[in-house]
């Protein structure tokens, strides 16, 4: 008997022999897909789909490329920081003071009439 004769007769003539990789196939298939729903669990995905919840998510915490996404319904704000400093016009308040206690005072300041009107 010849090599081909006994390998149908062990297997039977109707086992395709790449039956076997395809199966590894959707194996891997089904892997990869439990892996991103795994990685979008962990990410806090679920709480940005939602539209009910606000989210605020911040990586890399005092780090140089700390990144702050802000979602407050359907509104998705991605806040990166940089080095620039804010400045501009405006006008003194009032004064913080911070106690010996830890506590701390505001005293607002008295504005001119002509700014009240």
């Amino acid at each position: 008997m010849s090599r081909r004769r006994r390998y149908r007769a062990i297997i039977g003539d109707n086992e395709d022999p790449m039956s076997g990789l395809a199966n590894l196939f959707d194996v891997a298939m089904a892997f990869a897909v439990i892996l991103l729903i795994a990685f979008a669990f962990s990410s806090h995905l679920p709480e940005l789909l939602t539209e009910q919840s606000n989210v605020t998510i911040v990586k890399n915490p005092g780090e140089e490329d700390m990144e702050i996404i802000i979602k407050e319904g359907k509104e998705i704000t991605h806040l990166e920081m940089t080095n620039k400093t804010a400045g501009g016009t405006g006008k003194i308040l009032g004064t913080a003071y911070k106690l010996e206690t830890g506590e701390v005072i505001y005293v607002p300041v008295e504005l001119d009439r002509e700014e009240k009107k």
